[in-house]
């Protein structure tokens, strides 16, 4: 028996958010790459989609108005997430300029001694220049294709029929 179409496509939505974002935690800790600025800034997408996702997914039988509100809110934080890393995509072909401040991060120095271990210890990561491509596809281009499915797989939950509801 398959799932109704109400919960279908976000659930659908919500399995391939958090397999990006698991994939994107793997990449760093276990492959040893460095998320840049914008990386770390379209994670942030996902720290707030899926927890919405997954709550219009809990509520969709109780609550079906206010899972497809979920739904949506879902979707438009993804689909917005996606134009951040459309503009990290294009930064990295060259398109566009990626952000000045793209780089490193900030550090407290309060001697030269502070100075040199920080300039050994600092690895920068440049916005502009793809560690990696897959396919032909730079982890930021498959962020942009991840978000635009999650967001607008969210959103096909929200013209679900009616009585498709749980």
């Amino acid at each position: 028996m398959s799932a109704p179409a109400a919960i279908r496509a976000p659930g659908l939505a919500f399995l391939a958010g958090l397999c990006a974002i698991i994939a994107a935690w793997g990449f760093q800790i276990i492959g040893g790459y460095l998320p840049c600025k914008l990386c770390l800034e379209e994670r942030l997408f996902y720290y707030a989609g899926l927890p919405i996702l997954l709550i219009g997914l809990l509520l969709s039988k109780r609550m079906p108005r206010f899972a497809r509100l979920l739904y949506f809110v879902g979707g438009a934080i993804f689909l917005c997430g996606s134009v951040l890393a459309g503009y990290h995509t294009g930064a990295e072909w060259k398109l566009w300029e990626g952000p000045s401040d793209c780089g490193g991060a900030p550090t407290v120095v309060n001697s030269a001694a502070d100075l040199m271990a920080a300039v050994k210890g600092t690895r920068l990561v440049s916005c502009s220049e793809a560690p990696v491509s897959l396919f032909g596809l730079s982890f930021a281009g498959w962020d942009t294709l991840s978000m635009l499915f999650v967001g607008i797989m969210s959103w096909r939950g929200i013209f679900a029929r009616r009585d498709a509801l749980i």
